[in-house]
């Protein structure tokens, strides 16, 4: 009956601890309210229009132009990128192309998605996909690895007739990311997140209202929660269920091998 109890309790501590975990490895971004998402695209890194995870983003354009999109990404997502074109009714065959950028405006490899394209004669759309490696909360400055702060995405027409170059096409895009968790923490955190100075802002100074002072204004776009790298994760919440889990499993080891009698006394007068 005591092993019994034991083990009810382990389960019991088990659940409980798994319940929080379960709840972060959710996906981190919803589909949200599209009434207020962007209905225009920049055309360079620096004039990139934000949006949120989760919000679909339209623009209208011309083939031949880039267009650009910006959008934050925490430590431990992995986003996917997703773009529609919408083509004219007669074009000959066209082959498009999205690249997503760090804030370093370092290209970031795909792990899979058709990132490249190509719509044969009078295809009414296209469809292109790019699901990026895992935002690491840290890492050696050598490496290309995906870390938090704003990222850039680009969509552009790399090969087309010259008849086609100028026709209208229509563009949607929305991000969305999976929520690794604990699987890819690491040992380390930035101490800001990699969000560039897209723009600048005049101020006045109060000593000379004739002059002014130009101040670079940061990407206004965050996650939801805000920026959350640093050195929690589910990972200790995993680590703990293992140490209990190890120590109930030594302390059910004892009770089975430990007997449940005095031991035998030798016989006297030998």
């Amino acid at each position: 009956m005591r092993i019994t109890r034991v083990l009810s309790a382990a389960f019991l501590t088990l659940g409980l601890a798994v319940a929080p975990a379960a709840a972060d490895s959710s996906p981190s971004a919803s589909p949200s309210d599209d009434s207020g998402a962007p209905t225009e695209a920049g055309t360079s890194f620096r004039t990139a229009t934000e949006i949120d995870q989760g919000q679909q983003a339209t623009a209208s354009g011309s083939t031949g132009d880039y267009l650009y999109w910006s959008f934050p990404a925490d430590a431990g997502q992995r986003p996917t990128v997703k773009a529609t074109v919408k083509l004219p009714d007669t074009h000959a065959g066209q082959t498009w192309q999205i690249d997503v950028y760090d804030g370093l405006r370092r290209r970031q490899a795909c792990q899979y998605g058709a990132q490249t394209r190509t719509a044969a004669q009078s295809t009414a759309s296209v469809d292109l996909a790019c699901t990026m490696r895992t935002v690491r909360a840290w890492s050696e400055a050598w490496a290309n690895d995906p870390l938090p702060g704003t990222y850039y995405i680009r969509l552009t027409v790399t090969g087309l007739q010259s008849s086609d170059l100028g026709q209208p096409v229509d563009a949607s895009v929305q991000v969305d990311s999976k929520d690794i968790g604990g699987a890819a923490a690491v040992d380390g955190s930035l101490a800001k997140p990699l969000v560039p100075g897209i723009a600048t802002t005049s101020e006045k100074s109060d000593s000379d209202e004739g002059s002014d002072s130009a101040t670079a204004a940061l990407s206004s776009i965050e996650p939801d929660d805000g920026w959350a790298s640093g050195w929690w994760s589910d990972r200790w919440v995993w680590t703990g269920i293992g140490g209990i889990l190890a120590a109930l499993a030594g302390i059910g080891g004892y009770a089975l091998t430990r007997g449940s009698g005095r031991p035998a006394r030798a016989p006297s007068g030998m």
